[in-house]
């Protein structure tokens, strides 16, 4: 594997020819389609938006770090020059930096290990698997075992990482050219600077120990959610250790007949939107491979590097809004976008429009009645949010996604492509009015959880 660019300006040089290159590019590719046919110049513009997702996903995924955490989200954004479409396949490439993730040598991350813990790899551990089970942006996962008999998991930081990610975190404004090609309406800057602060806390694994730690108090002792104990005694800026989970993969899950893909993906929901709800924590990366099956039956769930902690203000007017648009009340909704930061010029938008925009994009959790969903289901639903066959294009390239509601949007969008990919089936509108609304619980698993919140 070609080694981690760590010096400033090694790394400020793969920022710098990325944006370069690609710009000149797309600039040349424009200029022959002026000679080209309407249909010779959208393939022209799929090929060089697909040529560009394989060099982010090259070169952001060498670097690793927090360049490798920004193709991950920008994985998620829908690109309004991507023809229509390619626009799926531009994204499964941007999004292979989180599903496959080069690894580094052992013997390179068993120093990391020592230097951070002392001593050898043998005064604490019993025994310790070489082979990662998992790799990700900034580190690895191995599986061990302690002296006192705890089977736990070790997340390693990649060495030379954290000399690198501030470059990269100043370096992200080089970046802003190329979103700004591809995302016109977006307010680039805003988000990327949430970003920075949000990697830069992604990268202190204490951090994310405090994070995990919070959430596994939260869910201590629930019936069907388990959240892995952190060895605190363990756990430095860059190794992070916690009890390991034996279960199934989400692969596996998705296998399961239809009755236990519904529980597992209902449990899923209830999670997320219960830490918002009750914690008012947005978790920003509810991919599959942070999901298992737990051999009990319980869903286990990993990872609290990339993690929000919301206004509490800002959360309720998001649920008002949510509410507004259930109501169907569009001076609300609008009233509600204005002041959250999604409209930047309000009076350049008609309420019954954004009110249709918001109740077409959120369908399947604005309205009451069992939905099974799908991955078809979810890529249309995501059309009509972000799409150029929208019939409300015209407003969403005029609006923005306020800094504060980066990480909400993520969670959300992420947890729903995993639930259409799970095929899972529920009344979801009814489901979602018990975070919204206070509702009552509306199924078993509901009331379940309902008794233990109460519990002295």
């Amino acid at each position: 594997m070609p080694k981690i660019p760590t010096s400033r300006i090694a790394r400020t040089a793969k920022f710098g020819g990325l944006v370069a290159g690609q710009s000149a590019r797309w600039a040349g590719t424009r200029v022959v389609n002026r000679v080209r046919t309407d249909e010779q110049a959208e393939k022209a513009d799929a090929k060089r938006a697909l040529a560009l997702a394989d060099e982010l996903v090259t070169q952001l995924g060498q670097m690793k770090g927090a360049a490798m955490k920004l193709g991950q989200v920008l994985s998620t954004v829908d690109f309004e020059l991507v023809p229509e479409g390619e626009r799926e396949e531009f994204k499964a490439r941007l999004a292979a930096l989180r599903d496959d993730a080069p690894q580094v040598s052992f013997e390179k991350m068993r120093k990391v290990i020592i230097d951070d813990l002392g001593g050898s790899l043998e005064e604490h551990f019993a025994t310790f698997d070489a082979t990662p089970i998992a790799a990700a942006s900034i580190g690895q996962v191995y599986r061990a075992n302690l002296h006192d008999g705890r089977d736990v998991a070790v997340k390693v930081q990649y060495p030379g990482v954290a000399e690198a990610v501030e470059t990269d975190l100043r370096n992200a404004t080089v970046l802003l050219p190329l979103v700004k090609r591809l995302a016109p309406g977006l307010d680039a800057k805003a988000i990327l600077s949430e970003l920075r602060d949000r990697i830069g806390e992604e990268l202190d694994y204490e951090m994310e120990a405090q994070h995990h730690r919070r959430v596994a108090r939260a869910f201590k002792g629930h019936p069907y959610i388990l959240v892995p104990d952190v060895v605190t005694s363990m756990s430095t800026r860059r190794v992070l250790i916690t009890e390991f989970v034996s279960g199934r993969g989400f692969a596996e899950v998705q296998k399961l007949d239809d009755e236990q893909r519904d529980r597992f993906a209902e449990i899923c929901f209830r999670f997320f939107y219960g830490l918002l709800e009750r914690e008012r924590i947005a978790a920003g990366d509810p991919h599959p491979g942070n999901y298992l099956l737990a051999d009990d039956g319980r869903v286990c769930f990993l990872d609290f590097g990339l993690v929000r902690r919301m206004d509490a203000e800002y959360l309720d007017q998001e649920r008002e809004l949510a509410q507004a648009v259930i109501a169907g009340d569009a001076d609300e909704v609008h009233r509600h976008l204005s002041e959250l930061g999604y409209l930047p010029d309000p009076d350049a938008f008609e309420p019954e429009r954004v009110l249709g925009q918001l109740a077409a994009a959120g369908e399947w959790y604005f309205n009451r009645g069992f939905r099974r969903l799908s991955p078809q289901y979810v890529r249309e639903s995501m059309e009509k949010g972000g799409s150029p066959a929208s019939e409300y294009f015209a407003e969403m390239r005029r609006q923005t996604i306020p800094p504060q509601a980066l990480l909400l949007r993520r969670m959300e969008g992420l947890l729903f492509s995993v639930l259409g990919e799970l095929r899972a089936g529920a009344d979801w509108g009814t489901l979602a009015l018990e975070y919204m609304a206070d509702e009552p619980p509306s199924t078993e698993l509901g009331r379940v959880e309902a008794e233990w919140l109460q519990r002295p």
